[in-house]
């Protein structure tokens, strides 16, 4: 997120696309209701009718897949009738950059495609640079090859009619959501974005996420309080885990991960971003403090100037390689993996193409499941078309503490870090994570030292001193993250201060290059310094104007709640709107929020850029750095009901990966699957509902597996509300009740009808009974072309009535007396698991 949960309630405009947040973030949208209560207007954008469009001023429906279609569009809206916030524009973005007259865009592919890699050469992705290296301007937005009259002309093609036909979504009705959320594009004004899962799972999620920045930036709402594009995480600490590398291609703080050309530090170094322009700040200039700071942590007095701090240590990727979570379970698929450790997850659900997931797992030699209850992971092994004495994998499973049941920091989706107490001890065998990561550790450290091995010193030399007397000290572990000096300063360089060993450092602009600073994580240095857990506090004092809350728990970076805030002041540093000022440059210093970096306002001596983390400090129109295009473009879904792009020649999005072994799972325009398929969540249940499914409330509640369907959909098929229904793909099929439903409409598509069905992933084979299977065995396994994250949102299926045997009964007697009413019955409640002991299945 740019922006914090709660200055969203000082928003002029709340546009929710990609999100159900009344439903999946119920607590947090109390925010939007109060903008609301306040004036704001309320946008909902969304294939179905959802809790969110219920409390929406304006519902728009619109096919899932088409959001680049409806984005670009309203750039086109916006660009045509003038109505960009121009000084905004101008000034803090990328728009005057004048672009390579080598760059050229043709039928749906831009220059440097290779058909045959599905990849692009970025090399004429560039931009024109003076003899100092900086890129040249036109400050007039005039020059044909600057990048706003590239836009211009790249969106021209997304008019009202060609985006309707795109969506599905009725002209009138684009007008309508352009006009309201176009109407933020003035000082006075501020409007913002919020998405989820439904802007991110698509071959093309990406290009979306970075269309909406686009819209942001033309109508100048990126930095401004109730303005930014807003993530909604999908779980509590989805954001922190993040931030703490969960990803294989990043180290904690987003720092590049090493591969193996970069075999010493200072090749990696050498990578570090450059700006030749002087009034760019370039923050990640900075890196190589914060990587000698993260491997002092890691290795601590093992790591010495000498050995590079321990660089080469860290495991390293193949040059290219892609180890993402479709890439691995191909590789489990084929039999390329021995072991796997799964931590709180549950992939035999949550995978696209759910079954091949499973049979992977079957090809593994041994796996440890980490969990709270048992489950389909777990015990794949006898679930649904499986013979266990067939199965060689001998699974482990190791009960892990609930959130009640252990303390630490967990970051919400505005990036703030919140210390939660523990209320209770873990029960019978489980242990927090943690807990368990350290008793691995010490028996695997135990072996090398005693065994030896082929490289034991990544092991062997790592600081491991968080635990006493066996128990991990989280404490500890916070403050190892927030960082310490590991020599005695006598002057540090940025405050001419002296500080002792062993000293928390202040923040991150206090870490060194030079092996003198340990920090697990730079984002979240100041965290945890000398004067306590900052993450602990639960200040509630806002700052009135833009509504955010610095006194409760920190904010990454530097307990900043809105990113990039040097754009919400212009040149002299006078906010563009006074009523909701997030920062104000008083003539020498910035008061408010913390500033994105305390140099002062662009306009005035020794003044910079507002978006520090970028090269060239300024937001970007032209993205240079993705996998597919540095403008969005709206390609089709992998699996679509329409024959042609109604835009190019380009069907789906020439970029991504494409499985060879799942060639012949993929359709298009086929008669056996013609309609199109999304999935969602429930607040009822959680994720694959591990956390749910077990609790008799909440499967007394949402009971079982189904299926969500317009009427117009069930006439044509016969099906009647609570009928049971078989869907399926050319991945497999499933049970499902039938919800028949108005909540959801056909779609007029390219001149078409098209049906859209809905359905959740919440379910699994092993509980409750009779409550279904994850709506991901048909799900494909194809992903995004920058993330790889797969595209649960859209994908072809059939659906039919469930044909029952007929029975011939023979004729009730005429004395027959007539049959009781019949009760109606709770669906049936499982029991309440204890807590499982560690188990063993061989």
């Amino acid at each position: 997120m740019t922006n914090c949960w709660t200055d969203i309630g000082v928003s002029d405009c709340i546009l929710i696309m990609g999100s159900n947040a009344a439903e999946n973030h119920p607590v947090a949208m109390k925010w939007v209701l109060r903008a609301q209560e306040k004036g704001a207007k309320v946008i909902s954008v969304d294939p179905r009718f959802t809790r969110t469009s219920a409390k929406a001023d304006i519902y728009v429906p619109m096919r899932s897949g088409g959001d680049i279609a409806f984005l670009g569009g309203m750039i086109k809206y916006l660009v045509d009738k003038d109505l960009i916030f121009k000084d905004y524009v101008v000034n803090y973005t990328n728009a005057p950059f004048i672009v390579s007259e080598k760059f050229e865009f043709k039928d749906g592919l831009f220059s440097g495609y290779n058909p045959e890699k599905r990849t692009y050469d970025k090399a004429t992705w560039v931009f024109e640079r003076d003899e100092k290296g900086i890129p040249k301007k036109d400050m007039t937005l005039q020059h044909p090859n600057c990048v706003y009259q590239l836009m211009k002309k790249f969106y021209a093609r997304y008019d009202l009619d060609t985006v309707s036909t795109i969506t599905g979504t009725s002209t009138a009705d684009l007008i309508k959501v352009y006009e309201t959320f176009v109407a933020t594009g003035k000082p006075d004004r501020a409007g913002t974005m919020l998405y989820a899962m439904g802007w991110t799972q698509h071959t093309t999620g990406t290009q979306i996420i970075r269309a909406a920045s686009m819209v942001q930036l033309l109508l100048g709402n990126v930095g401004m309080a109730g303005g930014g594009v807003n993530a909604l995480r999908g779980e509590a600490n989805v954001q922190g885990i993040t931030d703490h590398a969960l990803l294989f291609h990043i180290l904690p703080g987003y720092m590049p991960a090493v591969n193996a050309a970069l075999d010493n530090l200072e090749k990696y170094n050498a990578t570090t971003p450059k700006t030749s322009d002087p009034m760019s700040v370039n923050w990640w200039g900075n890196r190589p403090k914060y990587i000698a700071s993260l491997l002092k942590s890691f290795y601590g007095e093992n790591g010495t100037k000498e050995n590079d701090f321990g660089y080469g240590w860290l495991p390293k990727l193949d040059v290219g390689q892609n180890a993402s979570w479709l890439f691995l379970f191909d590789e489990m698929f084929n039999g390329k993996f021995s072991g796997f450790i799964c931590m709180g997850m549950n992939p035999a659900c949550s995978s696209p193409n759910s079954d091949k997931t499973r049979q992977a797992l079957s090809k593994l030699d041994w796996m440890v499941d980490i969990d709270l209850f048992e489950n389909e992971t777990s015990s794949f092994w006898k679930g649904p078309g499986m013979d266990p004495k067939k199965i060689k994998t001998e699974v482990f499973l190791l009960p892990a503490a609930m959130p009640t049941e252990k303390e630490g920091s967990v970051s919400d989706s505005g990036r703030v870090g919140q210390w939660r107490n523990k209320a209770c001890e873990p029960l019978g065998d489980s242990k927090a994570d943690g807990q368990i990561v350290h008793e691995l550790y010490m028996k695997i450290k135990d072996l090398y030292a005693k065994e030896g091995g082929a490289f034991p010193d990544p092991i062997l030399k790592l600081k491991w001193d968080y635990a006493k007397d066996g128990k991990v000290d989280f404490h500890a572990v916070a403050k190892e993250i927030n960082g310490y000096f590991t020599e005695d300063i006598a002057e540090h360089p940025i405050d001419k201060k002296a500080y002792k060993k062993g000293t928390q450092v202040p923040n991150f602009v206090f870490l060194l290059a030079d092996g003198r600073t340990a920090c697990g994580n730079w984002l979240y240095s100041g965290s945890y310094t000398e004067a306590g857990n900052m993450m602990a506090r639960r200040n509630r004092t806002p700052v009135a104007s833009c509504n955010i809350f610095p006194g409760w728990g920190y904010a990454w970076p530097l307990n900043r709640r809105i990113i990039y805030n040097r754009a919400s002041v212009d040149l002299n540093g006078n906010p563009w709107d006074p009523k909701r000022a997030v920062i104000k440059w008083d003539g020498t210093r910035w008061v408010g929020d913390v500033p994105d970096n305390a140099v002062p306002p662009m306009g005035l001596p020794n003044g910079r850029y507002p978006f520090i983390m970028r090269p060239d400090g300024v937001g970007s129109f032209f993205g240079v750095g993705m996998a597919d295009g540095p403008f969005p473009e709206h390609y089709e879904p992998l699996e679509c009901p329409i024959e042609k792009n109604p835009l190019s020649s380009q069907r789906i999005n020439p970029a991504i990966p494409l499985f060879k072994g799942e060639l012949d799972k993929y359709t298009t325009c086929d008669p056996k699957f013609p309609f199109v398929a999304t999935t969602y969540r429930l607040t009822e249940h959680w994720q694959t509902g591990l956390m749910t499914r077990y609790q008799p409330w909440l499967v007394e509640a949402e009971p079982q597996m189904f299926v969500e369907l317009s009427m117009e959909l069930a006439k044509l098929r016969g099906i009647k509300n609570g009928d049971r229904v078989t869907v399926s793909s050319p991945r497999g099929k499933m049970w499902a009740k039938a919800m028949v439903t108005n909540r959801i409409k056909p779609f007029k598509v390219a001149g078409q009808t098209v049906h859209l069905v809905g359905m959740t992933w919440h379910y699994g084979w092993l509980v409750p009974k009779d409550g279904g299977d994850s709506a991901n065995i048909l799900t494909p396994s194809i992903g995004d072309a920058n993330t790889l994250i797969p595209e649960y949102k859209v994908f072809l299926v059939n659906i039919a009535k469930e044909e029952r045997p007929k029975v011939d009964k023979p004729a009730p007697k005429t004395d027959a007396k007539p049959a009781p009413k019949a009760e109606a019955k709770p669906a049936p409640k499982p029991e309440p698991k204890p807590a499982p002991k560690a188990e063993t299945k061989k």
